[in-house]
């Protein structure tokens, strides 16, 4: 596996132009956010995921946790750089000063952790979960447990869970059974299993505190009879150190496909006297509770995707330059050349570069309007951006992991046959890689939510303010001579017009549901596509403008050649999605389940 190199100044250039960086350091709360300031973090980071995390990646491949005696050992180096971690104060970067957080900008905060989890995702999974906890926490504890909690939460002295799934409920979290007894002293008891858990059991910290959904006694049926309780692996004793062990315990891993390094636990709670918990939230809303963390983990993943896609194009970048086979077309008397010389692998590469620039594009603008939302002086302004956030969360989340696949998948391509072979590495960035359309919801409902959810539901108000701001880049730039900006402009003015083509139809036919949902996982791409390509052209425009001014450079020009790329062979495809988003149900669901 080659070695990690943080793309920081790919990622300060989305920052900036895409996130509004400048702007973020003027909102209450994000003064210190200067650009000296940011700088300085991503260099830091970048050298602590090549040179800590990913240092471990591959070991945690090959030697997974391990449940022994009722204790999960994790894999060898996991401890150590977990430890150098939260000694360097990573954890803290995007929380309240109250808490001990530093208080950056989410922006900020998740180009670190696309770092880390290109560098190691099994490892990066931990701290991801802890970030959510902390969210629902925060906004939902009572200020007693948030004294308590918080600071060790944020710190990464102890580390949270979300429990969500059981065995008969999958992605149906109306059918949990787990249930919850009060008791006299306002506490309750927690009976029920629950499976998936990331790091539910580990060696990591002394304490682990999960976030567990259950019913209590006479609860109504459905989401609608769920709370949230915390529950801690040891009760925190009267100095906030860590007790007595709870009912609580880890009963199985489970063997996956990829991040082998991530304990995935079957948990049991009450096999004895019933797990002590506290509520979070009101009673029978810990649905509502839970989202706050359930949606933080939903932006992570599709930056998780964005990340496994940079760590799988490095690789296969490295890997054309150095193999050598064939002969150029255009010089076939130099002899054999190095890969990258043919026009396929060529075609392969700039795919894989593209996808994951727009990947990033998407993602770092919609933690700008997640900052944006958190901290806007005016009302109005923090709404405007909240329904940015709202609108796009399912798309980073959904677009972005299903492209980072392909781009794993056309890393072991580029690597041919030495792709298929463990020892090089880019097989274990696809099977890495390939849960994160499947957890924290499914890309199918992710689609549904941004159809009926979003979409339907406001009668496309966000879509239509999303679909203004692209219009407006298309029509700032029209005059523009610059080749590659007539190109990508081009691309995207045809992708933004077949967008709003489509988000009418869906609007139109809304409340034929069927039909909605048939088209809905195209139009889910569609949307990805087109907003992964304003975000490149906007960035292009930003090189061409650092160009003619005299202070371009290789990056700025290979931002245009990118722009471009995407315009000419991805942008394309967000015609043929809305074909499909627009076909209606009846073909799809014409054949008999039996036919099947």
């Amino acid at each position: 596996m080659s070695a990690y190199a943080a793309p920081v100044r790919d990622m300060a250039f989305a920052l900036d132009e895409l996130a509004g960086l400048r702007h973020l350091a003027t909102l209450p709360g994000y003064e210190d956010a200067t650009e000296d300031l940011v700088g300085a973090v991503l260099t830091e980071a970048g050298r602590f995921a090549g040179d800590v995390f990913a240092a471990t990646n591959s070991a945690g491949d090959r030697s997974p946790a391990v449940l022994e005696n009722g204790v999960v050992r994790t894999s060898p180096g996991f401890r150590e750089a977990y430890r150098q971690y939260v000694e360097a104060g990573w954890n803290a970067m995007p929380f309240a000063p109250e808490h001990g957080g530093q208080g950056l900008p989410w922006s900020v905060t998740m180009a670190v952790l696309e770092m880390l989890n290109s560098a190691n995702m099994a490892l990066s999974l931990c701290p991801i979960l802890n970030f959510g906890a902390v969210e629902a926490i925060a906004a939902h504890a009572t200020p007693a447990d948030r004294a308590l909690y918080l600071p060790r939460l944020v710190s990464g002295e102890w580390t949270g869970t979300m429990n969500l799934t059981e065995p008969q409920a999958g992605s149906d979290v109306g059918a949990v059974r787990t249930r919850a007894l009060p008791q006299a002293d306002g506490s309750y008891r927690i009976h029920g299993q629950k499976i998936y858990i990331t790091y539910g059991e580990h060696d990591l910290t002394e304490n682990i505190v999960h976030l567990v959904l259950a019913r209590l006694p006479d609860a109504p049926e459905g989401t609608r009879g769920i709370s949230l309780f915390l529950v801690p692996k040891f009760i925190p004793d009267a100095e906030g150190r860590p007790g007595r062990r709870n009912d609580l315990r880890c009963v199985s891993l489970e063997h996956k496909l990829g991040i082998h390094g991530s304990p995935t636990c079957v948990m049991s709670f009450g096999d004895d006297e019933g797990a002590v918990g506290w509520l979070v939230g009101e009673e029978n809303r810990g649905m509502a509770c839970m989202f706050t963390m359930m949606n933080n983990a939903r932006l992570v993943v599709g930056l998780q995707g964005v990340a496994l896609a940079e760590r799988a194009y490095q690789q296969a970048r490295d890997y054309a330059l150095a193999r050598v086979q064939s002969r150029a077309l255009d010089r076939p008397q130099d002899g054999p050349v190095a890969i990258i010389a043919h026009p396929d692998v060529r075609r392969m590469l700039l795919t894989m570069r593209a996808l994951t620039e727009g990947g990033r594009a998407l993602a770092y603008y919609t933690m700008g309007a997640l900052d944006r939302a958190k901290r806007e002086p005016d009302g109005e302004a923090r709404a405007a951006a909240q329904a940015m956030v709202d609108l796009l969360t399912p798309v980073v989340k959904a677009w972005s992991t299903d492209r980072g696949v392909e781009v794993a998948s056309l890393g072991i391509q580029v690597h041919g046959g030495m792709g298929f072979i463990e020892e090089t590495g880019a097989a274990q960035h696809y099977r890495d890689v390939r849960i994160t359309p499947i957890y924290e919801g499914t890309n199918g409902i992710q689609a549904n939510d941004l159809v009926f959810r979003k979409l339907l539901r406001d009668g496309g108000q966000a879509m239509r303010a999303l679909i203004g701001e692209i219009a407006a880049t298309v029509e700032a730039v029209a005059s523009v001579g610059n080749a590659s900006i007539v190109k990508a402009r081009l691309g995207l003015a045809d992708g933004l017009a077949a967008l709003e083509e489509t988000t009418d139809w869906l609007l139109r036919h809304g409340d034929d549901g069927l039909a909605a949902a048939a088209g809905a996982a195209p139009y889910l791409r569609l949307v990805g596509t087109v907003v992964g390509g304003w975000g490149l052209t906007r960035q292009a425009i930003a090189a061409a403008r650092a160009i003619e001014a005299g202070h371009g450079d290789v990056f700025h020009t290979s931002k245009l050649a990118t722009a471009r790329f995407y315009a000419e062979h991805v942008m394309p495809g967000a015609r043929a999605d809305a074909a499909a988003a627009t076909a209606g149900a009846e073909t799809t669901m014409s054949l008999p389940a039996e036919a099947f």
